[in-house]
């Protein structure tokens, strides 16, 4: 049964590619079945692809995110992937900044522990496809982390830094975006800020990793809220010790709680991109996604599925 704090939540992600010549042959792997962690529990998952795959295989990848692979192997112009996860929130009280260890403490325990959730966590604080720290990175970093400062104190500070000085703008940007780019033009969208923050805590020697999913939205006052309007979301996680993994969103200047839905983590989104693949033809094409978080009634539960199905 629901509690007065739990969220129960649908999440539907439809992505469509259309192609002005016949594509011979596409292969795809998705990351679009949510995590069950400490704080959520994924009780309903379904992938559905308009044509039939020749080929699916369904695994954990390195990161234990779920992931699915499909291949078409016949000739098409259309091609709609439908992921539906039912996902149960647990918020969990927010850590204390001020009783997290000393930053240069967590730093230097990085590279000279032996611990196995250390060595684990040290995978995330070198440099990866997206993220490459710099000076600059560093430069913008450093004012958040004055010697002796407690990892999660400043790590929330960039942060909040990150979110009153950068713009949101889906313009500016696209995923090839360098982040020297984002840091001189100051804005971006949610994957671009999770990229700064990121380089910025692995530039000081810390360890953060990149996580997609997605975030409940509510409409503008006395507007109805629109089907299909919502979009995935990212955010970054800092190895925090004594409480772990703690997340942070520098897009909204929060730490995730409640209205985050996680679907995976990696170094970056290379790692966890939702839908990613190759194709054999198809000239040129467009994407298009749509996105609904929604928010089930207490009385609604639904029965636990795991499926991949194709559709017409």
């Amino acid at each position: 049964m629901l509690t007065q704090s739990n969220m129960l939540y649908q999440i539907r992600h439809k992505s469509r590619f259309r192609y002005d010549s016949d594509v011979l042959v596409c292969q795809n792997l998705t990351h679009l079945k949510a995590r069950t962690l400490d704080s959520q529990t994924c009780i309903g998952s379904r992938l559905e692809v308009s044509l039939p795959p020749a080929v699916r295989m369904e695994y954990l990848d390195y990161f234990g995110n779920s992931s699915c692979y499909f291949s078409i192997q016949e000739n098409h112009r259309a091609l709609d992937v439908i992921a539906t996860n039912e996902v149960l929130v647990r918020p969990a009280p927010a850590p204390d900044p001020a009783q997290s260890e000393s930053w240069n403490i967590v730093r230097d325990n990085l590279r000279l522990s032996l611990a196995p959730e250390i060595v684990d966590a040290l995978q995330f604080a070198y440099d990866s496809p997206y993220v490459k720290t710099d000076a600059e990175l560093l430069a913008f970093a450093k004012p958040s982390f004055p010697e002796g400062r407690p990892i999660l104190e400043a790590a929330l500070d960039l942060t909040g830094r990150i979110f009153r000085g950068f713009t949101f703008d889906p313009a500016a940007t696209t995923t090839a975006t360098p982040l020297h780019d984002v840091l001189k033009l100051r804005r971006g969208v949610c994957q671009d800020f999770a990229h700064l923050q990121i380089g910025c805590l692995r530039a000081v020697g810390l360890a953060s990793r990149y996580v997609s999913g997605y975030i409940e939205t509510t409409p503008p006052p006395g507007k109805a809220r629109l089907v299909g309007a919502d979009a995935s979301h990212a955010w970054t996680s800092v190895y925090c010790p004594p409480y772990g993994w703690v997340d942070l969103d520098p897009t909204n200047n929060a730490i995730p709680s409640g209205k985050h839905i996680t679907l995976a983590w990696g170094r970056d989104y290379d790692d966890v991109s939702p839908i990613k693949g190759v194709i054999l033809g198809g000239g040129y094409h467009s994407i298009s996604v749509e996105v609904d978080v929604v928010r089930l009634p207490e009385d609604v539960r639904p029965t636990p599925t795991e499926t991949f199905e194709s559709i017409s």
